[in-house]
């Protein structure tokens, strides 16, 4: 493969009897990121692209994080009538236990699925199918398609994939919080009276400990330090907990270690740390892009302080901080965590694709909606789940 398209898609007019008012749209398939890298920086530079689909944050996960054997697909959408590009759409396809699929380019680290949009014009429900058919046709054979963590919006853009007939409401949430008035008065205004109370108390015993401040990694070696804390700090908490964490891989570490030391270049991405005199209590490593700053990894330590919640303070600081720097959201990340409500922050439901070309297909995605079931009734009897955690955690901790 040489990264030149390697299948031309057929272009897809209005069906007889629907209305797609006309758009006919073509697709080409495209193996290399070097391949569609001019593009794709058109799009970041004067389209819509969110802070997961940076050319150097995806970069660095076909570089690093792709599963051995998987195919890199990056599908160019273009108007038929104009030849003007309209999205990128970055994904790949590798296999499982015996079966193809075809999913986003994220490997663990993007929150979001979101197409490089070529500009800001909306899209109706109609264009998006027909360009999604385009899309299908360049494709290569696969099983199953499953894209997962599609959001509605794009920074105030509708996003195509999730006005398409295929996508469907999934039981993830992501939440954020708008920022707005006075940064000093920010907690106070937005949290709930009883955890702002809490908040202020904590804060009040961190300083206790000695002058506590917020230090964002403006250094390469700031950055390294920071960053080593944050590691350090995760993954002795989530062998506590029994937990697995995507920190755990070597080449994960390596993956975020080396965006946030180029994040030093360009401001798309940034680590924090918060300190309580000489130690370091909470790290944060974060994505900012379009007035948003979407937090991404934490790290806290318990045990410098007790009886405090750094994590929380750590939240509330950078929000603060955020303000003060004139961004105007906060994504707090995807997840259903309570603390998050407890800062005011609103959630919303990410939609799923997930269609299957073949019986195989079909039966995957059959076991996987099973074991989804399961877990969420798990989730829905709290004394179920936790046994279940318990369990989980004590196997976890007899492999480690």
């Amino acid at each position: 493969m040489t990264g030149a398209p390697i299948l031309a898609g057929q272009a897809f007019d209005a069906p007889r009897g629907a209305s797609i008012a006309g758009k006919v749209y073509t697709a080409r398939l495209h193996t290399s990121l070097e391949a569609v890298m001019p593009l794709w920086l058109q799009c970041q530079a004067n389209g819509v692209c969110t802070a997961h689909q940076l050319y150097a944050w995806v970069e660095g996960i076909a570089k690093r994080l792709m599963p051995e054997g998987a195919e890199l697909l990056v599908v160019e959408v273009v108007d038929a009538g104009t030849g003007d590009l309209k999205m990128l759409m970055p994904l790949m396809r590798s296999s499982r236990f015996g079966h193809r699929v075809i999913e986003w380019l994220s490997c663990g680290v993007c929150d979001y699925s979101a197409p490089l949009l070529a500009d800001r014009d909306p899209w109706t429900p109609q264009a998006a199918e027909a360009a999604w058919a385009a899309i299908r046709s360049a494709l290569p054979p696969s099983d199953r398609i499953h894209v997962t963590a599609i959001p509605h919006q794009i920074y105030g853009v509708a996003n195509p994939l999730a006005m398409l007939a295929v996508a469907q409401e999934s039981s993830l949430i992501t939440s954020g919080l708008v920022l707005e008035g006075d940064p000093e008065t920010l907690v106070k205004r937005n949290g709930r009276p009883s955890f702002v109370k809490a908040f202020n108390k904590d804060w009040r015993r961190l300083e206790r400990h000695g002058g506590v401040d917020m230090i964002e990694g403006s250094t390469p070696a700031l950055v390294e330090t920071i960053f080593d804390t944050l590691i350090e700090m995760r993954l002795r908490r989530f062998r506590q907990l029994g937990r697995f964490d995507l920190l755990a891989q070597p080449a994960v570490v390596d993956f975020y270690r080396d965006a946030a030391l180029r994040g030093l270049s360009d401001g798309s991405v940034r680590v924090f740390g918060l300190r309580a005199g000489n130690d370091w209590v909470a790290a944060q490593y974060a994505l900012l892009r379009q007035g948003t700053l979407h937090t991404l990894v934490i790290g806290i330590d318990e045990d410098v302080v007790k009886n405090v919640s750094p994590g929380l303070l750590m939240m509330g600081q950078l929000m603060v901080w955020a303000r003060v720097e004139g961004l105007d959201y906060f994504d707090l990340s995807v997840g259903s965590q309570s603390y998050k409500e407890q800062f005011g922050a609103k959630g919303s439901a990410l939609a799923e694709i997930d269609e299957t070309l073949t019986l195989l297909g079909k039966g995957v995605a059959g076991v996987a909606s099973l074991r989804e079931r399961a877990e969420l009734f798990m989730r829905s009897n709290p004394r179920l789940f936790k046994a279940g955690q318990s369990l989980v955690r004590g196997l976890r901790r007899l492999k480690g």
